[in-house]
């Protein structure tokens, strides 16, 4: 089973697994760093990893025009609720659920999740995707350098989302460091370049990643590839 990866800049991006179609944290309007418009996407499902403006993003919107299911933790579902989301579905940390693309289990992240109006946004996450084929998808999320990281990695993953941006994650070096634990066949670099503050040189890092002998592709805003 293949697994096609679209990043629409910053941390958006649209996963196609088994013709289901899944956006994760679909940031767009605003984004200085998007390909395309909210209006633009598809999805039947769409994942948010924590309440920051630049993650909720779009979500409600899209999800009211398609009707996604919008998955997250329990507190951003039942604010989608509230949005005029008609169908959410809220896990926790460590918990797992089976849906038609996979099993999905929301992992930890060291960071905030504030919603845009100052509601409580719950625990940040990250997310485990392991696909019907038993291919294992790691979102990290937005979040600093952890040890349990390697703990993750143990169960072999295949593709890995790491953000490098600095200041609000993890910079490039905790990055290198984070794959190091995790030991994906595949990493994507992600959050950086939105805006100055977190400009990164994604080549450079790139270079030094794939002397661990992970293969790094470092994705341009609106392209895609086949993993």
């Amino acid at each position: 089973m293949s697994i096609k990866v679209t990043w629409y800049g910053h941390s958006a991006m649209g996963l196609e697994i088994d013709h289901t179609k899944i956006l994760v944290d679909p940031y767009f309007t605003g984004n200085p760093a998007a390909s395309t418009s909210a209006d633009k996407v598809a999805a039947e499902f769409i994942l948010v990893t924590h309440g920051h403006f630049d993650h909720v993003g779009d979500a409600a919107a899209i999800a009211k025009r398609t009707e996604a299911t919008v998955i997250s933790n329990f507190e951003i579902a039942e604010w989608m609720d509230k949005q005029g989301v008609k169908k959410t579905h809220g896990q926790h940390i460590g918990g797992a659920h089976g849906w038609p693309f996979g099993e999905l289990k929301l992992t930890p992240a060291m960071h905030g999740s504030g919603l845009p109006d100052g509601t409580n946004g719950g625990n940040p996450a990250g997310f485990l995707l392991t696909t019907k084929d038993g291919k294992k998808i790691y979102i990290v999320g937005d979040t600093g350098l952890f040890s349990d990281m390697k703990l993750i990695g143990q169960q072999g993953i295949d593709l890995a989302f790491v953000p490098i941006g600095d200041n609000y994650t993890m910079g490039p070096d905790d990055a290198y460091t984070a794959v190091e634990l995790i030991m994906p066949k595949h990493v994507i670099p992600v959050h950086y370049n939105t805006w100055e503050l977190i400009a990164q040189d994604a080549e450079k890092w790139a270079a030094r990643v794939r002397k661990l002998g992970v293969q790094v592709h470092v994705m341009k805003p609106g392209e895609s590839l086949i993993i």
